[in-house]
């Protein structure tokens, strides 16, 4: 699991660490962009199937044979539901004899607002090509959650890596994921 605020670098450095292992990647926005063109945010069916689409691919995963999966997830580090969240996901996964590791990435505001506007960013994610509003949102959001968690703070998570990508390309956060948890390279 790749936590972390808007546009800190969840998504690329989760096709990065895809690239190089055999984990596949299914960020948030993959369900979120299409319950979104169904359903409005403001409407409980948008939620119940963004959730059912992810719990889906959760149980797939979780007990199919496959090498593993990378989910990349905005966590509100001040809120204890979203700890209960990830927790189920991890207890899915580990009563599958799955390894789960949680990697929290952090980055200046002011780096963010640039990769907000990232080709790649806005290739995969529909919902944040209104560049006004998808600025307004991440400033909106931050103000109203605590998207990282503080130095030195104690998580739930078993194994937990916190990684400042300010100033590092997402192949070397990638590596860095690779190289602390021990995770196997891509198999041709």
């Amino acid at each position: 699991i790749i936590l972390g605020p808007h546009a800190v670098g969840k998504m690329t450095v989760g096709q990065e660490l895809a690239k190089i292992t055999d984990l596949r990647l299914f960020h948030n926005h993959m369900s979120i962009e299409l319950t979104r063109k169904l359903f409005a945010h403001s409407e409980k069916e948008w939620s119940v199937l963004n959730e059912t689409v992810r719990k889906t691919v959760f149980e797939l995963f979780a007990k199919g044979d496959f090498p593993g999966l990378i989910f990349t997830y905005m966590c509100a580090f001040d809120m204890q539901s979203e700890f209960d969240y990830l927790q189920n996901v991890i207890d899915l996964f580990k009563s599958n004899d799955a390894n789960c590791y949680v990697v929290e990435l952090c980055a200046d505001f002011e780096e963010r607002l640039v990769r907000n506007k990232s080709e790649n960013r806005l290739l995969h994610k529909e919902s944040k090509r209104n560049l006004e509003w998808s600025e307004a949102e991440m400033r909106k959001t931050s103000e109203k959650y605590r998207l990282n968690s503080y130095d030195g703070e104690s998580l739930p998570f078993e194994n937990y890596i916190k990684i400042d990508n300010t100033t590092l390309a997402p192949d070397e956060v990638a590596k860095m994921i690779q190289t602390h948890f021990v995770i196997e390279g891509r198999k041709e």
